[in-house]
């Protein structure tokens, strides 16, 4: 009973950090939109965890709440706005528009949520096999069989990314 309270909690949490993202009042200021995203990230990770998918959180934590985050704020900085650059919120008909396909979505997720719901059969996780799921040991023997040419082809593109960004700043009068 106590897992689904916390549960239902993080769930909550998750879904109004989302939504303070891109509605207002948080919306109109980037830097509270990327706090406000900055919860919804830990509290996935929450989620995370409670799915016994430790290393998942981690990465959740390290990948998203803090290189990610860090890159968004110092976008904001970068960009030096001003409280004049914020426009007042005006309603038109196209947020009209988003707002009613996002009603439907939701309604439609909603109802097909309900369904499964209803035909939902109990998984017994105790069982051997998904006892270890998810585990930094599992992923790790993962990916250095089954999945290495793909995570060493992602390696070499990520090399290949960096070098760029440094001869495309490099042209540009950057680093000298």
């Amino acid at each position: 009973m106590a897992e689904q309270i916390v549960f239902y909690i993080l769930a909550t949490g998750v879904l109004l950090g989302a939504l303070a993202v891109v509605v207002p009042p948080f919306a109109r200021n980037p830097l509270h939109a990327a706090v406000a995203l900055l919860t919804t990230f830990s509290l996935m990770a929450g989620l995370f965890v409670m799915l016994s998918a430790h290393l998942l959180a981690i990465l959740q934590i390290v990948v998203y709440a803090g290189a990610v985050m860090i890159l968004f704020v110092f976008a904001i900085m970068l960009l030096n706005l001003r409280k004049q650059d914020f426009s007042p919120a005006k309603i038109t008909a196209w947020k009209i528009l988003g707002a009613a396909a996002a009603f439907l979505i939701a309604t439609r997720i909603a109802m097909v949520a309900g369904a499964a719901v209803s035909t939902h059969t109990a998984v017994d996780l105790s069982l051997e096999q998904y006892s270890t799921f998810g585990s930094v040991h599992d992923v790790g023997i993962a990916l250095a069989t089954k999945y290495l040419l793909p995570f060493e082809i992602t390696a070499i593109l990520l090399l290949v990314a960096v070098i760029g960004a440094l001869v495309v700043t490099r042209r540009q009068g950057g680093l000298r």
